[in-house]
């Protein structure tokens, strides 16, 4: 039996969440909380297996509530975000750096007769939180910042033209991490795939932006790619790279059951960069980008895995090691370090 803590201060998201929750005979609601101080109490005794989280309650809100979980009591956090304002997506993908794995969209219609899917869908949610491997996580106050002993390449490759890089469940904390700590001459141009729920991808750009020195978008169709610029796969659509340096957007089929699919991005880039891409793929539940990693070392490109001690679901990077895809493995913190040596030492090596 899946447990779940609800924690919000409207007594009409509580009602809606242990209705449609409980329909499931695998989910119990073992009980509610109204703000953040009840939430870290009830999170401590009464032991759920997952935690639903609004983040703006009075008193101690949901950023404050997640990090005290996570140090006291680890439990997978499921932020449930009214997500209409930019303040509010702020305060969401703060809350998910803070050590919650997931952000969704607060129900409102989900009782209706014809919400199902949306029912469906909450449920998979949390059934899938549910098996997430989350650990203690103490808080300095301070941004994560490469090791100064960062392994090194045990070769230089040559000019790097792009980097491409696929996060899914811990990817926006994960990416953060790597973007907030990349300098602002980082010549390569950074194209990404994150899985999240659809209408939160232009808040996660704006929340990226705030602590990356590199200009962050939205990926549109047909435009050039440009060095030390970050793009963001738009919602529900395939990206991928031409061979002209153009970025291609389709509506396609799901492809490992999601769009925009992390392969899809990597199998092109294989396909028109070959040994000038370094693929990284990051934290993230299921398969998606392994196969695509692949192709891209198989075209002599580079490519880099997430570890497990660091990664909040050790799903994607681990097929990736698992069929010989990453030529490197490293934990988060050290990733950015590895990038900006890669990148910059290929291209110093092309000059010389």
């Amino acid at each position: 039996m899946i447990k779940v803590l609800v924690v919000d201060d409207s007594p009409t998201i509580c009602h809606i969440f242990r209705t449609v929750l409980e329909s499931d005979p695998e989910i119990t609601v073992v009980g509610f909380a109204t703000n953040g101080q009840d939430a870290v109490q009830k999170a401590g005794e009464l032991h759920p297996n997952v935690i639903t989280m609004d983040v703006q309650m009075p008193g101690l809100d949901g950023i404050e509530a997640t990090r005290l979980i996570m140090e006291r009591c680890p439990t997978p956090i499921v932020i449930i975000s009214a997500h209409n304002n930019d303040p509010a997506l702020t305060v969401s993908f703060n809350a998910l750096q803070a050590g919650a794995v997931q952000v969704i969209d607060k129900p409102a219609n989900i009782l209706a007769p014809d919400a199902s899917a949306e029912r469906a869908a909450l449920i998979t949610t949390i059934k899938l939180m549910s098996e997430v491997r989350v650990v203690r996580r103490r808080f300095s106050g301070t941004a994560v910042r490469p090791r100064a002993d960062e392994p090194t390449p045990n070769r230089l490759p040559g000019l790097i033209d792009v980097v491409v890089m696929g996060a899914s469940t811990g990817g926006p904390a994960a990416l953060n991490t790597i973007l907030s700590a990349l300098p602002p001459t980082f010549p390569a141009p950074i194209l990404i795939v994150q899985h999240i729920t659809a209408g939160f991808t232009g808040g996660l750009a704006s929340w990226l932006s705030r602590t990356c020195a590199l200009p962050i978008s939205i990926a549109q169709a047909d435009e050039r790619i440009r060095p030390g610029v970050v793009y963001l796969a738009p919602d529900d659509q395939h990206l991928t790279l031409s061979a002209g340096g153009r970025l291609r957007l389709d509506h396609g089929e799901l492809v490992n059951h999601v769009r925009p699919s992390i392969n899809v991005l990597f199998d092109s880039v294989a396909r028109s960069t070959g040994a000038t891409a370094l693929g990284v793929l990051l934290t993230g539940m299921g398969e998606d980008g392994a196969r695509g990693l692949r192709a891209i070392r198989q075209r002599g490109g580079v490519t880099l895995a997430q570890d497990e001690l660091t990664s909040i679901v050790y799903g994607m990077p681990k097929a990736a090691a698992e069929m010989d895809a990453c030529s490197t493995i490293l934990p988060l913190d050290q990733i950015a370090a590895y990038l900006t040596h890669v990148v910059a030492g290929g291209r110093a090596l092309a000059q010389a």
